[in-house]
């Protein structure tokens, strides 16, 4: 269902990001413009050229999952378990009340998880076979956050996992909507990554796209003369999606916003002569909302930080928007880029916007101004919001966006 009256709702937010370990913290951080950008602490990354990231600190997963899980999973899912934990309570969604076959899980993954595997890989090569636990043919595999999330809640309707890089998040949300709209009553939707081993941020170097800033405030800035490249992060955030007519019945304290749009599209081949896919991305996720332009309020951007992809991303926005007209917001200049969890980190600022009336900034970014763009930064901005666009591309090609309505 598209357009003013149709679409699932979010009722339920809950994150895990370098600047907060909950959504409010997280948030107020955003809003502040604190950042959670810094030298990578959790190994010595002085010969790598990229020594920058957002880490998760402080972050305790035996706080939220039993003992026994923990050990048997990536932190990448023991972020999801707390994210997990904060959504439902949010949505203040008793389980019980629904049949297994009504919840379902659907999340976003891009790494896998790498940090488990490394580990587990190292015990390999260095003690044997009989060293490497039987959890490493799951705890890497790029689903099973979403497997753990269905058992852990018993959920077992239509659960999948979608591998789209940064746009995987998105990409989970469209997926929610269409098992939403076939008769699931509730989905647990987004994701989060976490790629900040050694193994992992090898994998990352190899798309040339990473930053080899070293100062953490110069090192990610979006849309800036100086912009060299994105800087990872960890995290994400988990959203409790449903009906808006069972949202009201239940009487949820909270409907954060209507997912009103969405469509995604994949770039040309490169070389090909033809223009990359994102405006056409937008412009379908106008159709599908029944939006116009003039209606949306905020661009919550993909933000790359790549010189070349900071300026396609300005010429979709300018040639769908006008030069200037809409705000634009890229809040994970204080997160860096998550991954599988960026976008809905970014679905969650925006629906956090529109519940506050107020417009995150970018941190440390002086906006060129040969990409026409107004770009709020440094401080956040009031302002009357009702719709909000959400933009995500990954690597390879992926786009996707959304667009959130006030309810």
């Amino acid at each position: 269902m598209t357009g003013q009256s149709g679409g699932p709702v979010i009722t339920g937010v809950g994150v895990v990001a370098p600047n907060g370990l909950d959504r409010e913290s997280w948030w107020q951080a955003t809003l502040d413009g604190k950042s959670g950008l810094d030298t990578i602490s959790r190994f010595d990354a002085s010969r790598y050229p990229t020594r920058v990231a957002g880490e998760v600190g402080g972050f305790d997963p035996a706080d939220h999952a039993p003992a026994r899980l923990v050990g048997e999973t990536d932190p990448m899912t023991q972020f999801a378990f707390a994210a997990t934990n904060e959504a439902l309570a949010d949505a203040s969604l008793d389980t019980d009340a629904f049949t297994d076959l009504d919840m379902a899980v659907i999340t976003a993954n891009s790494s896998g998880g790498v940090e488990f595997g490394q580990r587990e890989l190292q015990k390999l090569y260095g003690e044997g076979p009989q060293a490497v636990g039987a959890y490493m043919s799951i705890a890497w595999f790029y689903a099973a956050t979403t497997g753990q999330l269905s058992i852990r809640h018993g959920m077992r309707g239509p659960c999948s996992v979608l591998c789209s890089e940064q746009a995987g998040g998105l990409d989970a949300l469209a997926q929610a909507r269409r098992v939403l709209d076939k008769g699931t009553k509730v989905v647990l939707s987004g994701g989060t990554d976490a790629s900040l081993s050694p193994y992992g941020l090898v994998c990352q170097l190899s798309n040339g796209n990473l930053s080899e800033q070293y100062r953490p405030e110069r090192a990610f800035v979006p849309f800036d003369r100086e912009a060299s490249g994105y800087v990872p992060g960890e995290g994400g955030a988990i959203l409790v999606v449903e009906s808006l007519r069972q949202a009201q019945a239940r009487g949820v304290r909270q409907v954060y916003a209507q997912l009103a749009g969405y469509a995604a599209t994949m770039d040309p081949r490169p070389g090909s002569g033809r223009p990359p896919g994102l405006r056409r991305a937008i412009e379908l996720a106008l159709v599908d909302a029944d939006a116009v332009p003039g209606d949306i309020d905020v661009v919550f951007a993909d933000g790359h930080g790549v010189a070349e992809l900071d300026r396609q991303e300005a010429e979709a926005l300018n040639a769908v928007f006008g030069p200037g007209a809409v705000p634009v917001s890229v809040p994970k200049t204080m997160t860096g880029r998550l991954y599988a969890g960026g976008a809905p980190l970014d679905v969650a600022a925006a629906a956090l916007a529109l519940r506050d009336q107020i417009i995150p900034p970018a941190v440390n970014t002086v906006a060129d101004p040969a990409h026409r763009l107004d770009v709020v930064a440094d401080r956040p901005r009031r302002a009357g919001l009702r719709t909000a666009l959400v933009v995500a591309r990954g690597y390879g090609g992926f786009n996707a966006t959304v667009v959130l309505r006030a309810v």
